[in-house]
C-alpha cells in the first residue's frame, strides 16, 4: 500500500451524504494515522464536519454548478496548489472539484466510475485511477458505496460507521431547554416531517393521526426539526396534530433553531425520532437512539441510516425507488409510495422501540 501523508477529499454534497462520507474518511484515518487529512464541502454542511475526529481540516467551496464562478475557482486552485497535496480522492465525481485537482497536478487523483447515477462520465479521465462501481447502486448501501472508494486505494475489506463531533456542555444545555418548551411528558419524540422533496414527505395529516395515538398511548411530546425553509411547512403539521390531540398537546416547531451540534444533542435525550429520509435522520443516527425513517420515492436498500436502533419502513412500490418529479407520479397527487405507509404501521414501529 503506497504511503500518503497529505490528503484531500472532497463530497460537495448534501448533507446526508456528507454524514456517510465520515464513515469512509474514518476508514482512511485507519489505514494512514499519520497523514493529515483535508475535506472539502459546500458552505451549507461544514457544521457537519468541522471538529470531526476523522477531519483534520476542513476547506470550504462555495459555487453553483450553472455559474461560472471563475474567481472563486481560481482562489481555489491557488489554494490547493499551496497545500501540496500528494492524494485526492473524489467522493461526488463532480467535474469542478476534479479539474482543480488536476489542474494542481495532484499526482494521484482517485475517483469513482459511480456514485448516484448509473451513467459513465468523462470525469474520470481526470482522475490517474479509477476505483470501479460494478453495482446496482439501488441495492447497496450509499454509505458502503463510499467506503468501496477508500477500500480501493488502501485494499481495507472492513468497515467504519459514520462520525459526528461529539456534542459539547453548551450543546447539551441548550438542547435541555428546547426539550423543556414542551413541559413534563412521559415520552418526548422528535419529528422530521419534511423531506428535501415532495416524494419524500410523509402527509401531514399521517403525522398528525400518528401523533394522536402516541399521544394517547405514552402521554408523549412533540419536537418537530428540520431546516429553517421547513419552517412554514412544520407549523401546518403542528396544527394538524393540535386540531387531532387538542390545543394542551405538548409540542414546538423547532425548525431554524437547531445546530447539527444541537440535533445530536437532542436526539441524546429524547425516547425516539419519526423521520422521513432526510440529512436529519443520518445525523441523529450517529448517536444511535431508536428511530422510524419512512421511505417515500428513496428506498432503506441504498439509504438505511448507520444505526442498530432504527427501524425502517417501505411499501415497496414497484416504481421504487424513484426519480420522477411531484407532478410525473404515476399515482399523483397521492403517491402509493407515500399514502400507502399508513399511521398504523409506523405507530407498530414505534411501539416495538418504546415499548
Amino acid at each position: 500500500m503506497k504511503e500518503y501523508r497529505n490528503i484531500l477529499a472532497y463530497a460537495l454534497v448534501n448533507l446526508g451524504d456528507v454524514v456517510l462520507v465520515t464513515g469512509a474518511l474514518a476508514l482512511l484515518k485507519r489505514a494512514y494515522p499519520e497523514a493529515k487529512i483535508t475535506l472539502m464541502v459546500k458552505p451549507a454542511v461544514q457544521e457537519a464536519v468541522l471538529n470531526n475526529p476523522v477531519i483534520d481540516e476542513v476547506m470550504i467551496f462555495g459555487y453553483k454548478a450553472k455559474e461560472k464562478s471563475w474567481r472563486q475557482t481560481i482562489k481555489m486552485l491557488k489554494e490547493i496548489r499551496r497545500r501540496h497535496f500528494d492524494l485526492a480522492i473524489s467522493f461526488d465525481r463532480k467535474l469542478r472539484p476534479a479539474l482543480l485537482a488536476w489542474l494542481a497536478k495532484i499526482p494521484t487523483r482517485v475517483g469513482p466510475s459511480k456514485v448516484f447515477g448509473q451513467n459513465d462520465s468523462r470525469v474520470t479521465l481526470l482522475y490517474t485511477d479509477v476505483a470501479q462501481i460494478n453495482y446496482d447502486l439501488d441495492k447497496h448501501l450509499q454509505r458502503e458505496t463510499y467506503q468501496d472508494i477508500v477500500r480501493h486505494i488502501t485494499g481495507q475489506t472492513e468497515s467504519a460507521m459514520p462520525v459526528m463531533a461529539q456534542t459539547e456542555a453548551i450543546n447539551r444545555k441548550r438542547a435541555q431547554k428546547l426539550k423543556a418548551k414542551v413541559g413534563v411528558a412521559s415520552k418526548y419524540i422528535m419529528l422530521c416531517v419534511k423531506g428535501t422533496f415532495v416524494l419524500k414527505t410523509w402527509p401531514k395529516e399521517y403525522f398528525a393521526e400518528l401523533a394522536k395515538r402516541l399521544s394517547e398511548r405514552y402521554r408523549a411530546a412533540f419536537l418537530i426539526v428540520g431546516a429553517p425553509g421547513d419552517k412554514d411547512y412544520a407549523d401546518e403539521v403542528m396544527t394538524a396534530i393540535k386540531n387531532e390531540v387538542g390545543e394542551e398537546v405538548g409540542i414546538v416547531n423547532l425548525c431554524g433553531q437547531t445546530a447539527l451540534s444541537d440535533l445530536t444533542a437532542l436526539a441524546e435525550i429524547t425516547d425516539l425520532f419519526v423521520t422521513v429520509d432526510t440529512g436529519a435522520a443520518h445525523v441523529a443516527a450517529t448517536v444511535g437512539r431508536p428511530m422510524v425513517v419512512v421511505y417515500g420515492c428513496t428506498h432503506p436498500d441504498r439509504w438505511h441510516p448507520a444505526n442498530d436502533n432504527a427501524i425502517v419502513l417501505t411499501t415497496d412500490e414497484p416504481c421504487s425507488p424513484c426519480s420522477y418529479r411531484a407532478e410525473e407520479c404515476l399515482s399523483a397527487p397521492r403517491p402509493n409510495c407515500l399514502y400507502n405507509l399508513t399511521p398504523d404501521a409506523v405507530f407498530t414501529a414505534c411501539q416495538k422501540l418504546l415499548g
